[in-house]
C-alpha cells in the first residue's frame, strides 16, 4: 500500500502482503519463474539483485558462468537509471540474449543493478566461440570501454547460491525487500536516519500498554492508539522512531519488533517511512 503526500510515503504492512513462493522441503518451488528482488550493501552502495529462484531447488547441468554489464547514463545519484537510459539498457540485454541463445543452451538467473552498471547473469552449457562473439557483438554496436564480460568454470554454481542467492530467505525478508527495493528505483540510497513508523495489534489493553511501556524504555515514540472492535487483534499500537533503513538494518529492528511483539501477545504488522532522494536530507 502507498500512499503519497508531500512525500512518497511507503507503508509496509504484512497482513496485506501476498505471498508469491512457498519455500519448504515438502512443497518445492512450481517449475516456472520464480523471480524475486532485493537490495543489498555493497562497499556503502545498494546494489540491486532480481534472481530466478526456480534453480534454487533443482539447476541444470551447465557449468559455465557468464555475466555481462553495461554502463548507463544517465543515472540518478543513488547509482540507479534514470527512464532516459532505460532504451540503451533493453538493448544490450536484448542483443547479448540473442547472441547467447543462439549459440549455446543457457538460463538468464539474475540482473544486478549497481553504481550506474547493469549486468545480466547467466548459466551455459557451451563457452565455445563465446567470448570472440560477444566482443564482436558489442564493437559493432556498443561502447565497448563501458562494458564488463567474464566466462567462468563454475560447476557446482557458486555463484549462484553464495553470492546471488540472500541469506536469510523468508516471506518477511522478501516482503522488506519489495519495498527497499521501490525505494532505491526511485533514487532513494537507503542511507541516513529518518522516522520510520510500526503497527502492533493486540487482543487485549493490558498486552497493548505493557508493549508500549517496554517500547518507550527503547526511545520509540507512542504516535497512535486505536481500537477496532472488528478485528480480531482489536487494539492498535503505532509508533515510531529515528532509525536506518539499509538492508541489514531494517531486518534486524523488524526482527526485533516481531519477537517484541509476540513476547507481550501482540502481532507485528510492518513499517513504513518516507522516500529520500539520495543527498536530500530528511525531515
Amino acid at each position: 500500500m502507498i500512499s503519497v503526500t508531500s512525500k512518497l510515503f511507503v507503508l509496509v504492512r504484512r497482513s496485506a502482503f501476498f505471498c508469491l513462493f512457498l519455500l519448504s522441503a515438502s512443497t518445492p518451488l512450481l517449475s516456472q519463474e520464480q523471480w524475486v528482488d532485493y537490495v543489498v550493501e555493497r562497499d556503502s552502495n545498494m546494489m540491486t539483485v532480481s534472481l530466478d529462484l526456480k534453480y534454487y531447488v533443482q539447476k541444470p547441468n551447465y557449468k559455465n558462468l557468464v555475466i555481462m554489464g553495461t554502463g548507463f547514463s544517465p543515472c540518478m545519484k543513488n547509482g540507479f537509471p534514470l527512464p532516459e537510459s532505460l532504451d540503451r539498457l533493453y538493448a544490450f540485454s536484448d542483443s547479448t540474449a540473442a547472441l547467447v541463445n543462439r549459440r549455446t543452451k543457457n538460463e538468464l538467473v539474475g540482473i544486478m543493478t549497481y553504481k550506474c552498471m547493469a549486468f545480466d547473469v547467466y548459466y551455459v552449457k557451451d563457452t565455445t566461440g563465446m567470448r570472440e562473439g560477444i566482443e564482436e557483438m558489442v564493437s559493432n554496436n556498443f561502447n565497448a570501454t563501458s562494458t564488463y564480460l567474464t566466462i567462468r568454470d563454475d560447476q557446482n554454481w557458486e555463484y549462484y547460491f553464495e553470492y546471488l542467492l540472500p541469506a536469510g530467505l523468508s516471506e518477511d525478508f522478501l516482503m522488506d525487500q519489495k519495498y527497499l527495493y521501490d525505494l532505491v528505483l526511485q533514487g532513494d540510497d537507503l542511507q541516513g536516519l529518518r522516522r520510520v513508523r510500526h503497527w502492533i495489534y493486540f487482543k487485549k489493553l493490558k498486552q497493548r500498554q505493557r508493549m508500549s511501556e517496554r517500547l518507550e524504555s527503547l526511545k520509540f515514540s507512542i504516535d497512535s492508539i486505536q481500537y477496532d472492535r472488528n478485528r480480531k487483534l482489536p487494539y492498535e499500537l503505532q509508533v515510531s522512531r529515528m532509525d536506518y533503513i539499509t538492508p541489514q538494518e531494517i531486518s534486524n529492528l523488524t526482527g526485533t519488533l516481531t519477537v517484541l511483539s509476540e513476547l507481550f501477545g501482540g502481532q507485528y504488522d510492518g513499517w513504513g517511512t518516507e522516500l529520500v532522494p539520495a543527498d536530500e536530507e530528511p525531515d
